[in-house]
């Protein structure tokens, strides 16, 4: 029997979650029975055995990683409690693991690289360049040299935590995707995210991600693009760790 991979978010219950959780697994190629989903918001952060999965996806999330942690409630300062943990884990065991936005914010602070609002994003489709490195990488096998994916987000890396290489770099925000170690690797942008997806975000987010008045033209802007190139950083992931 093939072993699930597990998803990690931290939305509460509404039209964003619903769309992620749904969405995520269509596009990565997973079935129901290949996937376990666990709301680290909802307080249940039990003890892992790795051995029970294929590998770990942490999701976006409508945390900062890099908030003062007296801005942070209770449920925040716990997931990111277990998470730290987790990691040292999961990159000591050379586990596979694939963190997206606010995983890859998560991962950098807990390698202790820097992460702050420098090199935020409105929601929007842009143009992602390969390193030399990410030519290279087995995420990036089957993507052109540089293609569209969707983003949006408050904070990204300013700086790199050790041991951290590039793999995919944006205009406005330089890293884009980074590999760790053997089998870990992380995205400011959205790889679980087509048209239908981002346009939940859209219409969920006015008002707190952008002003309300800019809906249509960033409709209109992300309707204008492919981003199914990008979508080959969730399936290469799966189709290499499943087991």
């Amino acid at each position: 029997m093939t072993k699930p991979f597990l998803m990690l978010t931290s939305r509460d219950d509404g039209p964003v979650l619903a769309s992620e959780v749904a969405g995520l697994p269509r596009i990565a190629g997973l079935g129901d029975d290949e996937r376990v989903h666990l709301r680290m918001e909802a307080g249940h952060l039990p003890d892992l055995d790795l051995a029970d999965y294929s590998g770990i996806i942490v999701c976006g999330s409508p945390w900062d990683a890099n908030a003062d942690d007296h801005d942070k409630d209770a449920r925040q300062i716990a997931a990111e409690q277990w998470l730290s943990r987790l990691y040292t884990r999961v990159l000591g065991e050379s586990f596979p693991l694939l963190g997206l936005c606010y995983g890859l914010g998560t991962l950098t602070l807990h390698l202790g690289g820097a992460v702050d609002a420098h090199h935020g994003e409105e929601i929007s489709g842009i143009v992602l360049t390969k390193t030399d490195a990410g030519r290279a990488d087995p995420l990036l096998e089957g993507t052109p040299d540089r293609f569209h994916a969707y983003v949006g987000h408050h904070e990204a890396v300013r700086e790199l935590a050790p041991g951290m290489s590039v793999l995919l770099a944006g205009d406005d925000t330089p890293i884009q995707m980074v590999r760790v170690g053997e089998a870990a690797w992380a995205t400011q942008f959205h790889p679980e995210l087509d048209l239908a997806g981002v346009l939940v975000r859209v219409e969920q987010y006015g008002g707190r991600y952008y002003p309300p008045e800019a809906a249509e033209a960033i409709t209109e802007q992300v309707s204008g693009v492919d981003v199914s190139p990008s979508h080959r950083v969730l399936t290469n992931f799966v189709e290499a760790f499943r087991r």
